[in-house]
């Protein structure tokens, strides 16, 4: 309860600072700086050498998969059929088929299943969900903006990201017996500053406007995101024979909010920049209690 309190707080905190008090300029920039290339870093090189791969470690992974490509089928096909702009489905698969699974699904999901469940969320986000945002993302924004994809860019994204590199270090280090406790013992306390900077940040950059042409939209959007994508995961995961602890989290993960960082690449890509912001305000509001929902509904672990 504690922690699931901390979460709250700490985004609540973001919420009223920037409304109310006069943070220093540059603020949020430099807190996710630390978020991405300290914080993030430090918890997986902390994490990953205590992962045990097993058999159904591929799901978290496949559950990104299914989330981003039944957004981008949805949205395309709907995206047809009802008119909408090339900007406005481009967003909306951007937005809504990537998730907040680093900011949000860390804290959450280490509120809702301890250690063992930020162990599989790292894998999720690391190998399924920001591989995704810097590749298939991209070429998303690409094609809906009306430019080319560049490939080299797509990889120098991937290979030059600190939690990825990360990763690579800690799958070594976890394969040559992890690391002495004496290094643990600084990687864990900078690791766990992610939690409440990352949802200060969030809670600060938080914004919600709607317009009434934008509710049809809005409303598939969040659907998918959070409602029908953590479904569909569950019943792939089900019939693929997953369960316990990495189906619970491979859903839960596919439930998180959108991607903040998804709504950036829309605005830079000029993909209806308005939708893509009421979609993110609008999805981490509702997920705060959709998410804590669905891990009720689904089976204890």
């Amino acid at each position: 309860m504690s922690a699931l309190l901390l979460l709250f707080a700490c985004l609540l905190l973001g919420v009223v600072v920037a409304r109310w008090a006069r943070p220093p300029a540059g603020i949020v920039p430099g807190i996710n700086w630390w978020v991405i290339n300290v914080a993030l870093p430090a918890l997986v090189l902390n994490l990953i050498p205590r992962v045990t791969f097993d058999s159904q470690l591929w799901f978290p992974v496949a559950a990104m998969l299914v989330v981003f490509g039944g957004a981008w089928l949805l949205f395309g096909w709907l995206g047809s059929r009802l008119g909408w702009p090339r900007g406005r489905t481009g967003a909306l698969i951007l937005v809504c088929g990537l998730g907040n699974t680093s900011f949000m699904g860390y804290p959450m999901l280490l509120a809702l299943h301890g250690q063992a469940g930020l162990s599989l969320a790292v894998v999720a986000d690391q190998l399924g969900c920001f591989p995704l945002l810097s590749s298939a993302g991209i070429v998303v924004a690409s094609i809906y903006a009306g430019r080319r994809p560049e490939a080299g860019l797509i990889v120098r994204r991937i290979l030059t990201f600190p939690a990825f590199v990360a990763l690579v270090v800690g799958v070594l280090a976890g394969r040559l017996g992890g690391w002495p406790e004496a290094v643990n013992g600084v990687l864990a306390p900078l690791g766990a500053t992610l939690t409440p900077l990352a949802l200060f940040s969030v809670g600060m950059q938080f914004r919600f406007r709607v317009d009434a042409m934008q509710v049809g939209a809005l409303s598939w959007g969040l659907g998918w995101k959070l409602l029908l994508a953590p479904l569909a995961c569950w019943l792939i995961g089900r019939a693929a024979g997953v369960g316990g602890l990495v189906l619970t989290i491979s859903v839960l993960q596919a439930a998180m909010a959108p991607m903040i960082s998804a709504a950036i690449l829309a605005d830079e890509y000029e993909l209806d920049p308005p939708l893509a912001n009421a979609l993110l305000g609008a999805g981490i509001v509702l997920s705060l209690l959709t998410v804590p929902l669905a891990n009720l509904w689904l089976p204890p672990v």
